[in-house]
């Protein structure tokens, strides 16, 4: 039997493809932007940071550190960052982190949250492999991800973090999702993605849109991410990818929506 948890997930997947159905692509920015202003955040709120990221920044200092070889603090991003949960995670364990949400709302949502949750972190924002650190800072922007008019002068990422923002992209966005994130990181740096939902078939309507294969696809190929149910692309893929799959593996611990199907992949940009 279904739990609480995942009926709510499964419904609420229902109206986020009924909200988006019949929309046109470029009316999807302003879609998201209206769940926020009506206050169905809930939809895809899980309510705390991501326990796989937690474990990889905590576990794995030799490959995600927050610190620069000349000991400046790396900066992270995070679009689509919701109410800000892995934005301040990320600051708490020594990261500048900033969030991207394309909602004047989110953004105040977020300000708020990580007001409150610096001044008293909660137990869940630390893992088993915990180290106490002197925090990195916090921002938010409003912004389209896609968009320049968001960026700062001179400032690019030493990481990028993305758990369900492609996911909630129409297909026929992944390749400038993919251009974009190389865009944004400096030579080296990382795309940490929490790959979900494999567990759905690419081919039905989404948000969320099924991904399995579609980060390999889009990252280390060089494809245009339109994979079929087995994972395959749709058409040749190019052998020039931006990236370089570094890392992958299936957590130990993430959120019970991933249904045990959710993956965890470093992507370093070439």
């Amino acid at each position: 039997m279904a739990s609480p948890e995942q009926m709510q997930t499964a419904a609420g997947q229902t109206r986020l493809v009924r909200h988006f159905a019949g929309q046109s692509i470029d009316q999807h920015t302003d879609g998201w932007a209206q769940l926020w202003d009506t206050d169905n955040s809930d939809l895809w709120d899980r309510g705390k940071p991501s326990p796989a990221l937690i474990d990889l920044v905590e576990e794995r200092r030799d490959l995600v550190s927050p610190v620069r070889a000349d000991g400046s603090r790396k900066t992270a991003l995070v679009p689509g960052c919701g109410k800000g949960y892995d934005v301040v995670m990320l600051a708490l364990h020594g990261f500048d982190a900033y969030g991207l949400e394309v909602s004047a709302t989110g953004v105040s949502v977020a300000k708020q949250y990580a007001e409150s949750e610096l001044a008293s972190p909660q137990a869940y924002n630390r893992g088993a492999a915990w180290v106490d650190c002197q925090p990195g800072k916090v921002e938010f922007i409003q912004g389209d991800f896609f968009k320049r008019d968001w960026e700062k002068p001179g400032l690019k990422f030493d990481l990028i973090y993305d758990y369900t923002f492609l996911c909630a992209l129409h297909p026929s966005m992944r390749s400038q999702w993919a251009a974009r994130m190389a865009d944004l990181l400096i030579p080296g740096g990382q795309l940490i993605c929490l790959e979900f939902p494999l567990w759905k078939d690419p081919s039905l309507p989404g948000p969320p849109w099924g991904l399995t294969g579609v980060h390999w696809n889009l990252l280390a190929e060089g494809g245009n991410g339109i994979v079929n149910s087995d994972g395959a692309n749709d058409e040749s893929a190019g052998q020039n990818g931006l990236f370089t799959r570094t890392f992958y593996m299936k957590p130990a611990r993430s959120y019970e929506n991933g249904r045990g199907t959710d993956m965890l992949s470093i992507y370093t940009r070439k």
